[in-house]
């Protein structure tokens, strides 16, 4: 089994359809597909932020559910989009507001389609994937080892947010441990959630969240080759957006 793991698209439709380009994936029908059968994996936060959420939403909403090409495990803005299509009280902010904005442009038929649709890529898929043929785990936000097998809230909090502490840095964004640091398996954790300025590879870690929607680059890991490729970003650049780990 040959796998493609992409970071974090962020609606950034674009992007996503030239990696698929030049990872070497044909359009067959709508769909990218890859003449060898390497499966795309998606790490989660599909939507916010970004000029296209729903668009990425069709796509692998295809790929996955309808066509069942691809893998998907939720972020936390895939969490958050969930719970709004719920009908539960979230704040329409930190990008969710670009992607409900789309949202309300649609007809009500469309609208329906894309609720359903996001409801039910949410609900099939798992919270992480453990992929033996290829020795890894594909966690949005990664996984300490110990909590491979698992899925109590700790455990869901940890995958969707990270290792957080509960403080604030003064910008707003949670104060996370660098929990890569203490990993020590002998299994990949592939992971993004964290915008870094090039992939990070920490002990057997990998980080892939290359900030595409903050005008870096969208970033796919390739196992078992262990080899990164990237596109650039069609996005303004925002420097501060990205996690310095010195």
């Amino acid at each position: 089994m040959k796998i493609d793991i992409i970071g974090d698209i962020h609606g950034c439709s674009e992007e996503l359809h030239a990696l698929f380009l030049k990872l070497g994936y044909d359009l067959v029908g709508d769909i990218p597909v890859h003449p060898d059968g390497r499966v795309p994996i998606f790490i989660g936060d599909l939507t916010d932020r970004g000029p296209d959420s729903i668009g990425v939403i069709r796509l692998v909403y295809r790929m996955v559910i309808e066509k069942k090409a691809a893998r998907y495990v939720p972020g936390n803005h895939c969490n958050k989009l969930y719970r709004y299509f719920q009908g539960n009280p979230v704040k329409e902010q930190h990008g969710l507001e670009t992607t409900v904005a789309e949202f309300k442009q649609l007809t009500s038929k469309d609208q329906k389609q894309i609720q359903h649709m996001f409801i039910k890529l949410y609900e099939t898929s798992p919270l992480y994937l453990e992929i033996s043929e290829v020795d890894a785990i594909i966690a949005h936000a990664g996984i300490r080892e110990d909590m491979i097998g698992n899925k109590s809230k700790k455990v869901q909090t940890f995958v969707l947010y990270g290792d957080i502490t509960g403080e604030f840095h003064e910008d707003g964004r949670p104060v996370r441990r660098d929990w890569a640091k203490s990993y020590t398996g002998n299994r990949w954790i592939v992971y993004g959630h964290t915008p870094v300025c090039e992939p990070r590879k920490v002990n057997k870690t990998m980080n892939i969240d290359t900030g595409c929607v903050f005008g870096n680059a969208l970033t796919c890991f390739q196992l078992p080759e262990e080899k990164t490729i990237s596109v650039p970003s069609n996005q303004p650049f925002v420097e501060e957006k990205f996690h310095s780990f010195l």
